[in-house]
């Protein structure tokens, strides 16, 4: 896959679909590679007319590694927080929103659509925030707007992510399955199998879990987003699961309320799910829908 230069690091993308078609681009949330957006329904995306364009985001992946920044410790960061204390994190969500802006420039794409999961909806709110004239319309799936009054995750999801990691790969594979079981909702199937296939090839490629801590400190560095999305006029779809028990319902609905003319998707059942099976044919139904509609408008 190729690498561009952005922001001053590097950044390895893909791109499916033709370059005429309209162009959505694709970000994940913490410490998942773009491989997780499920090259299935990417396909899926660029057959109905879509020029798709995925990404590592930096300290994942294939991208830049931030190996100098050594691995934060996440309990002291949040304790340091809740005593309304500023934390030092290597890099902020500002960096990465440019990291994006950047990998347009690359691509001589100068205004795109915008579909965020989790850490990927608050990377896409601040394109949109400090790159508005780049941004033609905003999914944000999993978001929040970064709020200190919105509920915090339950314990157990938190744990997942701030545990240590295993280290073998079959350890991986078995940690990777049964974290996202944890995260997903009880309206729908889990894929097994899928999740076990993932997680193999996200540990073959590249397992790298000190980034995603550093990612992390990012997302606590930032804070609230609040007020500036109240000045956003990006068309925003905001897509959320009952079930969600890393950003529980409640910060969908707080996007929603905060962006002007924003249009909300509540998925009963849903949880933080990857892009697989479950709710996921609706969800990219409802993207394709929500883009051409803006599109003819």
């Amino acid at each position: 896959m190729p690498q561009a230069t952005s922001n001053g690091i590097q950044i390895e993308y893909d791109t499916i679909g033709e370059s005429s078609s309209w162009p959505l681009l694709l970000i994940m949330g913490v410490g998942c590679q773009m491989i997780c957006w499920d090259d299935e329904y990417c396909s899926q995306l660029a057959e109905k007319g879509f020029y798709v364009i995925r990404f590592d985001n930096r300290d994942t992946g294939l991208s830049t590694k931030f190996e100098n920044a050594g691995k934060p410790d996440l309990m002291d960061a949040f304790n340091t927080i809740l005593k309304g204390q500023k934390i030092e994190p290597a890099y902020t969500i500002e960096d990465m929103a440019d990291d994006a802006i950047g990998l347009l420039d690359t691509l001589n794409i100068d205004q795109t659509h915008v579909c965020g999961i989790s850490m990927g909806a608050a990377i896409a709110q601040t394109m949109a925030i400090r790159h508005p004239a780049r941004v033609l319309s905003m999914t944000l799936i999993y978001g929040t707007t970064g709020s200190s009054k919105l509920p915090p995750p339950k314990p157990e999801a938190l744990n997942f992510f701030i545990s240590p990691p295993p280290e073998t790969r079959e350890e991986v594979i078995v940690h990777f399955v049964n974290g996202c079981r944890l995260l997903s909702g009880s309206g729908f199937d889990f894929d097994e199998q899928w999740h076990r296939d993932m997680g193999a090839r996200i540990y073959d490629r590249c397992f790298y879990p000190q980034g995603a801590a550093r990612q992390i400190l990012a997302i606590l560095a930032q804070g609230s987003r609040k007020l500036a999305l109240a000045a956003v006029t990006v068309p925003t779809l905001v897509i959320h699961g009952t079930d969600d028990p890393i950003s529980p319902v409640e910060g969908g609905k707080d996007i929603a309320a905060t962006i002007k003319g924003s249009e909300l998707m509540i998925i009963p059942g849903m949880g933080h799910d990857l892009p697989a099976g479950g709710a996921w044919n609706l969800i990219f139904e409802k993207i394709e829908e929500f883009i051409k509609r803006v599109e003819n408008n």
